[in-house]
Parts: structure tokens; C-alpha cells; sequence
């Protein structure tokens, strides 16, 4: 097996560290604390390339593989998930859903201003009683001869106060359940359309926007269906697929990120008349971190590699899902303690790494749902 990136592989690494490092890097402690990031820093990003990267020239993107994308994911969360956050959502959740499910008028008006960021995407699927389970999502759809009336409501809808552009999802039947679901692209200025921040403060991705969405005979026309009636859950699937790994991608960073700390930290803290470094329960600790860092890279970049050979990798984007946040959850937690009284506050980012990792336990399913997804795919169903 050959494990060498190819060229423009690496050059869109580098691209994305240098961004990452210089641009993001310096401010994001000040964007936790503000809880907001600046939008020319997401402009910066469509000019950079990375807001369209996967998407086909014909679109305004370069036409990136997975595995490229999933190493931009990977720079990004190793400074800071929202940023990284915001970039999946846009590009994974809602670009190239809309690229391989849009008819070609969806695909002309939306994509290339996507690409460049001159529009931002969401993805409204959560509901306040249909999170998992989203066959069981409340938000209805009826028809009225050639449009659709929206009523209902959307929580956690990262992007969802910014957003130009909205993929939303709801019900036409619901006796159907999933099979009556319907994905609508819309813009989001659309009569009808109310959002509001989340109420509270999050633990962690608080330079995120995560809105309260609410539709109140919002009236679409046909022509806004993503794909057809009755295939929403399809659609959402789909999306989550690339969604997955991106989050995938950014934990694997956020791992990085800790291990790369507590490196450094360990060579240059003294205690008892030698670095911490020196002591075998310390080593211990950085050695299994940097084991469950490999292990989860090599998971990210079969994933995507899979899907790059256009194979189906919806079990091994799960089991790279649910590893490598799992393993970022250990190496922030061990951090967090090796820093000791630094690392409980701010002072080091290892205490914001420490609060964003578990957004991403739960992120595009949880790691009991990414457990369900892989076990079922093993096991089968019964006939």
C-alpha cells in the first residue's frame, strides 16, 4: 500500500497549514472569547479555494479528492473546529449535496457563489425532537398546487444566522416516516423564514453561529426540491457521508494538536530537577497518544481514500467518525492534565481543544449512532 500524498495533495496541505497558522491561529483564542469569527476570514477562505475546493472547475472549484479535502479538514481542526466547522458544513453538508443531487439550474446559481463564499450554506435537519432520529422530524411540508408550504422548526443549524443558501429538510407524509421526507434548497431570505442564536452558551465551537430556525407558512416552489419528493432522507444520508469524514478529519486534527502540545509542553516543563518529559509516566502518556493520532490518521485517509477509489464507505467513514473523536477525547483530557493548573484554563489552548472535542462526539450522529451504523452494516439485516 502506497501511503505517500501525491503532489497536489501536499501543496493543498500546505496551503491550508499556512492559513491555518498564520491567519487562524493568532485570533482563535479571541474568537472563543468572542464568540463570533470575522467574516473576512471565511471571504478569505472562498479566495483561497478551500469553500469550493471539491466542487468541479465548471463551478469555480479545483476539483479536490476526498483525501485532499480531508487533510484541509485536518489543518483547520488542528487550530480551531469552528472554523473547521464552518468549512464542512458549507462544503461537505450543503456543496456537494446540492453537486450530486441539484438539477443543473440548482447547480449554475448556487455553486459558484458557494465556491468563491460569497454566499454561505446550511444544513437544517435537527429538530428539537428529532435529532438521530430523523425519520421522525416534525416539520411538514404541504403542497399547494406548484409550491410547498413549510411550517415547523430547526435547532442547532450551524452557519444558520449567516447563511445565504439553506438545505432543509421536512415532511410531506408522515405516515410515510423517512420516505416522506423532502430536502428543499431556499434562500434563506425567503418570507417566512425567522432565525434566532441558540439560547445559552455551548461548551465548546463558540465562534460557531448555530441558530433557531422557524418556518411559518413558508411558501417554496417546486422548483426548490432537492431531488424528489419522498427522497429527502436520501439526500440527507448522503450528505452526512461527507460530513462525517469531515468531522472525522477535524478530530483527527484536534488530536494533533493536543499531541503536538503536550510535546512541547513536556520538553520544557521542569519539575523536580528535570522536564516532566523525563518521567516514564509522562512518556507513557504521550506514547499512546501519539498511537491513537496514527491510528486515527490512517482511518481518516482509508475513508477518504475509498471514496476517492468510488467505493462505498458509509461503515468506514463511521468507524473513522467514531475513533478519531474518541481518540481526540483521550488525548484532550490527557492535556489537559499534563499542563495541570495551565491547562485548566484558557491560558493554553488545550482547555478550548478540551471543549470542542466533545461537539464533535456528537456532530453528523453521535458515537452510539456511528456504533449502530457500523454494527448493523456487519451484522446485516434479518430476512
Amino acid at each position: 500500500m502506497n501511503f505517500a500524498l501525491t503532489d497536489s495533495q501536499q501543496k493543498i496541505q500546505h496551503r491550508a497549514r499556512d492559513f491555518a497558522q498564520t491567519r487562524v491561529a493568532p485570533i482563535a483564542r479571541e474568537m472563543d472569547e468572542r464568540g463570533a469569527m470575522p467574516l473576512e476570514l471565511v471571504r478569505e477562505m472562498g479566495v483561497l479555494g478551500f469553500l469550493g475546493g471539491p466542487l468541479p472547475s465548471e463551478y469555480g472549484g479545483e476539483g479536490w479528492d476526498a483525501v485532499s479535502l480531508a487533510l484541509c479538514y485536518e489543518e483547520l481542526g488542528r487550530v480551531d473546529s469552528s472554523v473547521r466547522g464552518l468549512m464542512t458544513v458549507h462544503t461537505s453538508l450543503v456543496s456537494q449535496c446540492i453537486l450530486k443531487w441539484g438539477t443543473a439550474e440548482q447547480k449554475q446559481k448556487f455553486l459558484p457563489k458557494l465556491a468563491r463564499g460569497e454566499w454561505l450554506g446550511c444544513y437544517a435537519l435537527t429538530e428539537p425532537n428529532a435529532g438521530s432520529d430523523a425519520a421522525s422530524m416534525e416539520t411538514t411540508a404541504t403542497q399547494d398546487d406548484d409550491e410547498f408550504v413549510l411550517n415547523g422548526e430547526k435547532i442547532w443549524i450551524t452557519n444558520g444566522n449567516i447563511a445565504d443558501v439553506a438545505i432543509v429538510f421536512a415532511n410531506s407524509n408522515r405516515a410515510l416516516k423517512h420516505k416522506g421526507i423532502c430536502a428543499f434548497l431556499i434562500e434563506t431570505n425567503l418570507k417566512g423564514f425567522a432565525r434566532e442564536k441558540m439560547r445559552g452558551q455551548e461548551l465548546g465551537h463558540r465562534a460557531s453561529d448555530h441558530a433557531h430556525i422557524r418556518f411559518e407558512n413558508m411558501r417554496v416552489p417546486k422548483t426548490a426540491l432537492l431531488g424528489n419528493v419522498g427522497e429527502g432522507f436520501k439526500v440527507a444520508m448522503s450528505a452526512l457521508d461527507h460530513g462525517r469524514l469531515g468531522v472525522a478529519a477535524g478530530a483527527l486534527g484536534v488530536a494533533q494538536a493536543c499531541l503536538d502540545a503536550s510535546v512541547e509542553f513536556a520538553r520544557t516543563r521542569r519539575q523536580f530537577g528535570q522536564r516532566i518529559g523525563d518521567f516514564e509516566m509522562i512518556q507513557s502518556v504521550i506514547a499512546n497518544m501519539a498511537a491513537d493520532v496514527d491510528a486515527a490518521r490512517m482511518l481518516v485517509y482509508r475513508a477518504a481514500w475509498l471514496k476517492d477509489e468510488g467505493q462505498r464507505a458509509t461503515r468506514e467513514t463511521s468507524i473513522a467518525k467514531l475513533f478519531a473523536t474518541e481518540a481526540a477525547v483521550r488525548a484532550a483530557s490527557e492535556a489537559v492534565l499534563l499542563h495541570g493548573g495551565r491547562g485548566y484554563s484558557n491560558e493554553y489552548p488545550v482547555e478550548r481543544y478540551y471543549r470542542d472535542i466533545k461537539g464533535l462526539q456528537i456532530y453528523e450522529g453521535t458515537s452510539h449512532i456511528q456504533r449502530i451504523v457500523i454494527a448493523r452494516d456487519l451484522i446485516g439485516k434479518e430476512m
